[in-house]
């Protein structure tokens, strides 16, 4: 393994529906499939095992190539919180933390995403260096979760995602 530094994304959402309905949003293949890495119809295996060990796959085909998440449960709290890793093995052999913490609101539920994101140095970088690639991680992560959190809105709200949103 190569030396890392690990940069935190943290990103809070509220949604008009009960915390179990966006609990389930992350723990049922039948929905997360159509947001969660991936689009219902460019996705290819939505599969888990909702246990602690259990493990999760997302495999996304977009322009003739297939994009694979994957990683295991460490918590599981229903419907407060979840803790898993994540990886993308065909970029990197990196695997981040994600938490998610629900609560409920009078009206709604508010969602706190937390993902521990870990960022591979090449040799001989400077701090510099480093700083610059944990900044464009963090942004490039928030800028995919935006999306994917726009979708998860839309889909546990009205059951349905249309773009744009």
């Amino acid at each position: 393994m190569v030396n890392t530094s690990t940069t935190r994304l943290i990103m809070v959402r509220t949604f008009d529906v009960t915390a179990d309905k966006v609990f389930d949003a992350w723990l049922n293949p039948e929905i997360f499939q159509k947001w969660l890495f991936t689009m219902e119809q460019t996705n290819k295996v939505a599969k888990n095992d909702p246990h602690v060990s259990g493990t999760w796959e997302i495999v996304d085909h977009r322009e003739s190539k297939d994009y694979r998440a994957i990683g295991e449960y460490i918590e599981i709290d229903p419907p407060n919180k979840i803790v898993l890793t994540f990886e993308m093995p065909q970029f990197s052999d990196t695997v981040d933390t994600i938490t998610v913490e629900i609560k409920p609101l009078d009206e709604g539920c508010e969602m706190t995403f937390i993902q521990e994101i870990v960022v591979p140095h090449e040799k001989d970088w400077t701090e510099a260096n480093i700083e610059k690639a944990e900044v464009e991680y963090r942004d490039g992560s928030e800028q995919g979760w935006n999306l994917m959190f726009g979708g998860l809105k839309q889909l546990v709200e009205t059951g349905k995602i249309v773009f744009p949103f």
